[in-house]
């Protein structure tokens, strides 16, 4: 059966990364986290002191962006790729608070959007991937069979990343990560390059009031549908 490329897209804290690892899972595709690679940037940036008070060094990172290198590595055990910077894996750091608040802050520069997008596209060359982030399916891959929008209500996704947070240890406030989602929506939706948005084919899928199986079932019966159509 001929493969195809799905694009997820959508708000912070959705599901994106959830839903794409069961459908690549399920399918037998390759899954490509492309928050993980922003989020692996901006602790680079951080980790160098390029990152002051929510302000970016925009043209000492762009100096430095060629010692930065990406790559994901299939872990067994847990059934999906971790994220490795520069030979180190970083995917329990990247997922933290510092990196969160100013993740938005480094993605919204031309020079590592440039960068990264090569990368996922050289990545989804030969389809049978699924990819999610902020702009697959307007950016990276316009030309996607299969796109999805996802969004939900911002104080549905504090409550389920306030309680990631808590599950891992981390001291948080409800109202902190409320804020942090809101200020992402914002900057992700308004920047100047790659602004997200929902491509005028993609399907869009609000998921505020839904169990992660339903949700599950429902877009892998159409991604299936839409497989076939491939032939």
């Amino acid at each position: 059966m001929k493969k195809i490329t799905i694009a997820i897209d959508g708000f912070s804290s959705t599901g994106k990364s959830t839903l794409a690892k069961q459908l690549a899972k399920k399918l037998h595709y390759i899954y490509v986290d492309t928050g993980a690679m922003y989020r692996a940037v901006t602790l680079f940036a951080m980790r160098s002191g390029f990152v002051e008070s929510g302000k970016v060094d925009e043209e000492a990172l762009e100096q430095k962006l060629d010692a930065i290198e990406l790559k994901f590595e299939f872990n067994s055990s847990l059934g999906y790729a971790e994220m490795f910077l520069n030979g180190e894996n970083v995917e329990k750091e990247i997922r933290t608070m510092p990196v969160s608040k100013n993740v938005s802050q480094v993605a919204v520069l031309e020079a590592v959007r440039k960068k990264l997008v090569a990368m996922q596209q050289a990545m989804g060359i030969d389809k049978g991937i699924v990819m999610d982030g902020r702009d697959i399916g307007t950016v990276v891959f316009p030309d996607a069979e299969l796109k999805i929008f996802m969004t939900a209500s911002p104080e549905k996704r504090a409550v389920r990343r306030y309680k990631e947070l808590l599950d891992r240890g981390e001291n948080v406030v409800y109202e902190d990560i409320l804020e942090n989602v809101q200020k992402r929506d914002y900057i992700d939706s308004n920047r100047a390059i790659s602004p997200l948005k929902k491509a005028e084919d993609a399907i869009e899928f609000d998921n505020s009031d839904l169990g992660l199986e339903d949700q599950f079932q429902r877009i892998y019966e159409h991604s299936l549908r839409v497989i076939e159509k491939q032939g």
